[in-house]
């Protein structure tokens, strides 16, 4: 999955937003001088988490003010997301989104607390998160793709899947995995996916698709890596081959994750985050540490954060219908 907008958007709009140096500080005085708070939907541990607490400690600095980060779970985001629909519209409270809580949850709810697309105002996209199928190394003696599948097909419903919840990301790459495959494995949904990845560590599920959260387990070996969801291999992990090269020809499911503000936000104030966001994501250390947790840093300006939000939630509620999803 591609944003709109590539390193070369952020460094230009950098230089836009920034020319003078620090000439650039008196557009902050547009931004409210009280603590902010960037709500995280899901549980503390996960990709979203550390998403929100590194841009937090980067806006933080760059701002000179207090930017914290507050985890409200449950109902697959919808409880975390809701919060910050109906927070003032003043930019003390911010989302920090994803595919399930800003494109797919629309589609899985039939009644929703907030409207996806009119109640927030986009800041800007903040990465696109790698997916890999991973395994308890110990219990699943599959060391392949096409070996997972047949221990599937022979064992219908005995393996399971963890996820972030329903409707969360690797919930929709495992369901799409079920489907090309032929396959019937069991979604096992925890409240973040930092608890899940603990259980498949201990060997109470079987398989989940992740990366950041899985990583240190990767390297020690108690997980095994299958093969990674999106279109390329992550230099993270470059000797984990794709879905497609490992046997499932078609297969492509990622995440990502933006900055989002209650509808109605002064644009002066979306402005000011908008740019520092950018210097955050354009930090050499910062994206460092996110490529190596397989998150590939975004930005870009609150427009084409706009239209590719758009863009995933017609995607998305597509595949959804097609799979007949419901989780009510």
């Amino acid at each position: 999955m591609k944003f709109s907008c590539n390193r070369r958007t952020a460094l230009a709009l950098l230089c836009a937003a920034g020319a003078g140096g620090a000439s650039a500080q008196p557009a902050h005085r547009a931004y409210p001088t009280d603590t902010v708070k960037i709500v995280v939907p899901f549980g503390a541990g996960g990709l979203t988490d550390i998403l929100a607490r590194s841009i937090a400690q980067q806006l933080s600095a760059r701002l000179g003010q207090s930017f914290v980060v507050e985890n409200k779970t449950g109902a697959s985001g919808n409880i975390g997301a809701d919060y910050v629909a109906r927070s003032k519209p003043d930019g003390q409270t911010l989302l920090m989104g994803s595919i399930g809580t800003n494109a797919v949850n629309a589609h899985l709810f039939s009644k929703m607390p907030y409207d996806t697309l009119k109640d927030f105002t986009p800041v800007s996209m903040v990465a696109s998160g790698t997916l890999m199928l991973v395994t308890n190394a110990e219990k699943v003696p599959a060391r392949d793709l096409r070996e997972l599948i047949a221990l599937a097909k022979s064992h219908p419903g005995s393996l399971t899947y963890a996820s972030g919840g329903p409707g969360a990301s690797q919930h929709l790459a495992g369901e799409l995995f079920k489907t090309m495959a032929g396959i019937d494995i069991v979604h096992v949904p925890y409240r973040g996916v930092a608890p899940g990845v603990n259980d498949l560590v201990a060997g109470q599920v079987s398989m989940t698709f992740d990366l950041a959260t899985v990583a240190p387990h990767l390297k020690t070996g108690k997980l095994r890596g299958i093969a990674v969801a999106n279109a390329k291999r992550t230099p993270a992990f470059p000797d984990v081959p794709t879905m497609a090269e490992a046997g499932l020809p078609g297969y492509e499911a990622s995440a990502w994750y933006g900055l989002f503000a209650p509808a109605g936000t002064p644009a002066d104030v979306i402005a000011v985050l908008n740019a520092e966001v950018n210097r955050a994501l354009a930090d050499a250390e910062l994206r460092k540490r996110l490529l190596t947790l397989g998150a590939e840093p975004a930005g870009g300006t609150p427009q084409e954060a706009s239209r590719f939000v758009q863009s995933e939630y017609r995607k998305w509620g597509d595949v959804v219908k097609k799979a007949n999803i419901r989780l009510d």
